[in-house]
């Protein structure tokens, strides 16, 4: 059988030194995690994460770097694995108005420490890793992603 991974997009977004995440609910447990989630058909990766991060958090975010790729599978579903790209870029817009995708119970702004500190809450490792990436200066061009179905 072939393998398919999930293919997976999120947002890393810094504010004076404070990082974005959504808090959800996953199966009754409160959750962090970036605003994050899967690409749809016919979808830019890109796309993808300026999509989930509107449905998330109401911002509109506009990708400036990639931080990095990465590769999970959850200890408790082996037959999963995810493969997320991890953007950094820039807020230019709030919708004050917009409902937010469920799970999804609110934002929070915290720090790096902040967010350490609550790992117990942490979707995944990938949280910590993402924003540890992005403080690491880690930014790879947009233009390493290609992307043959818009050319």
């Amino acid at each position: 059988m072939m393998f398919k991974p999930n293919a997976t997009v999120a947002a890393v977004i810094e504010r004076d030194g404070r990082f974005l995440f959504v808090q959800e609910r996953i199966q009754g447990a409160f959750k962090l995690n970036q605003p994050a989630g899967h690409l749809e058909q016919h979808e830019s990766i890109i796309d993808a994460a300026v999509r989930e991060t509107l449905e998330e958090t109401a911002f509109h975010f506009v990708p400036q770097w990639l931080t990095g790729i990465y590769q999970w599978t959850p200890p408790e579903r082996p037959q999963l694995t995810y493969l997320r790209f991890t953007f950094t870029g820039a807020i230019t817009g709030f919708e004050a108005d917009r409902v937010l995708d469920d799970p999804i119970v609110q934002t929070v702004w915290l720090t790096r420490d902040e967010l350490a500190a609550r790992k117990d809450e942490h979707r995944s490792p990938l949280v910590l890793a993402c924003v540890d990436d992005y403080l690491a200066g880690r930014r790879y061009p947009l233009d390493i992603l290609q992307d043959f179905d818009r050319k």
